[in-house]
């Protein structure tokens, strides 16, 4: 996967590409900061701040315009009518536990934790099917995902 990453993204500016493949949903700034490091050798603040900043990019999407893309698509295409009811049932059955014991602080824990599966856009997700207000859950989201930036740029620079 790495190597896929790397070849698809080969004739973008660094930044860009490291701001790109932190809005991948497999990706996010778990694969970007290690690659914007070693293997685009940007320094780490930079990775950090482009990976931060392209994580973030793709929760505001989802935030504002999973409502109105899911709607659309689930109307005119069976297959997405089945999909997102499944993901917003899942997201529901997996994060209501947190979501009661810690209100909206639960976008934060989520966002913060550098995970496959779970994360930022996770929290994302779990921001929009249990209708956190957007004033409430972005900058939770924002704060959520700067901490396990940060963990990921702490392991990167003294684990990789």
């Amino acid at each position: 996967m790495h190597d896929i990453v790397i070849n698809w993204f080969v004739d973008f500016p660094k930044n860009w590409a490291t701001f790109i493949i932190a809005m991948i949903p497999v990706t996010e700034l778990r694969a970007s900061i290690p690659l914007a490091i070693e293997v685009y050798k940007l320094n780490p603040f930079m990775a950090w701040l482009y990976s931060v900043s392209g994580t973030y990019f793709a929760m505001v999407l989802i935030v504002f315009l999973l409502d109105p893309i899911s709607k659309a698509l689930s109307h005119h295409v069976g297959f997405f009518n089945i999909f997102f009811k499944w993901l917003f049932q899942h997201t529901k059955k997996k994060n209501s536990k947190k979501v009661n014991k810690y209100g909206s602080w639960s976008i934060f824990i989520l966002a913060a934790i550098p995970v496959p599966i779970l994360g930022g856009l996770s929290g994302a997700v779990a921001a929009f099917v249990f209708r956190f207000p957007a004033s409430k859950s972005l900058p939770l989201l924002l704060l959520g995902t700067m901490l396990s930036g940060g963990i990921i740029l702490w392991l990167t620079i003294f684990l990789g």
